[in-house]
């Protein structure tokens, strides 16, 4: 019951403690491997006003691997550089491959904000169920809200320009329809070779873009309902994360 199976930690309490359950990995990735970025993407990024900050090493060890298994064709899988919490913000390269294993997209997604939905209304509106929020045609950010995160007013003009917001386009869907479901399904992350640690949570999903003078930038919104983290069924919990993303030519990474 190991990666190509059902990828599931655990594997202590099925008496498969010699297996690795991080086989199968597009790239060749394992938990453990080196994996390198150029930094010519975040220098293009950045001065075409994205919101994406470069790592500050760009060859970092691969901490934890995911499957994220959505609504959708083809294999998801995030390589966690750094796992987070909720003061600590988590780093992953998203590697999405088609349904004949070739991988399409590479993705540095860096988690920009979490925050705690209150509210029956305001969980709803984040999963989709309200029929709006999540799953609307557009998402904005807005410069006072990175006042609020702490950013610094040289570094929100090189971001906002003259611009009050920034304005994101759903990137799923038709472009005349107001709102679709979110993608929703699960993401099972194990945070050490063996399987042994590790975190399931179900998942209501939808990336947004916006078009930089060169390049394109992601905002991905995820609601994630925390369903067990070390085998443990009494830590639920839910937030929403607001993650940037840098997409990345094939030949900009490297996996050791």
């Amino acid at each position: 019951m190991g990666w190509k199976d059902v990828f599931s930690y655990g594997s202590k309490l099925l008496g498969k403690e010699d297996e690795r359950q991080d086989d199968g990995l597009p790239l060749g990735a394992r938990i453990g491997s080196l994996i390198t970025l150029q930094m010519s993407p975040f220098i293009r990024a950045s001065a075409n006003g994205s919101v994406i900050e470069a790592p500050a090493n760009l060859s970092m060890l691969i901490q934890a691997v995911s499957r994220v298994k959505i609504n959708l064709s083809g294999r998801l899988y995030r390589l966690y550089i750094e796992t987070g919490n909720d003061e600590i913000p988590e780093k992953f390269v998203q590697v999405f491959q088609n349904p004949n294993g070739v991988v399409e997209e590479i993705m540095y997604c860096t988690r920009l904000t979490r925050i705690f939905p209150a509210s029956a209304e305001d969980q709803e509106a984040f999963t989709g169920e309200a029929g709006y929020g999540l799953g609307c045609q557009s998402y904005a950010l807005a410069r006072e809200q990175f006042v609020e995160l702490g950013y610094g007013e040289s570094r929100i003009n090189e971001i906002f320009g003259g611009e009050e917001q920034l304005e994101y386009q759903r990137d799923a869907g038709g472009a005349d329809t107001e709102f679709i479901s979110p993608f929703t399904g699960s993401e099972v992350r194990i945070d050490d070779a063996m399987g042994v640690k590790g975190l399931s949570q179900k998942i209501y999903f939808m990336p947004y873009v916006r078009q930089l003078a060169s390049g394109s930038e992601y905002l991905l919104i995820s609601t994630e309902v925390v369903e067990s983290e070390d085998g443990d069924y009494s830590k639920r919990a839910i937030h929403v994360d607001f993650m940037i993303g840098l997409p990345l030519e094939l030949e900009r990474i490297t996996v050791q």
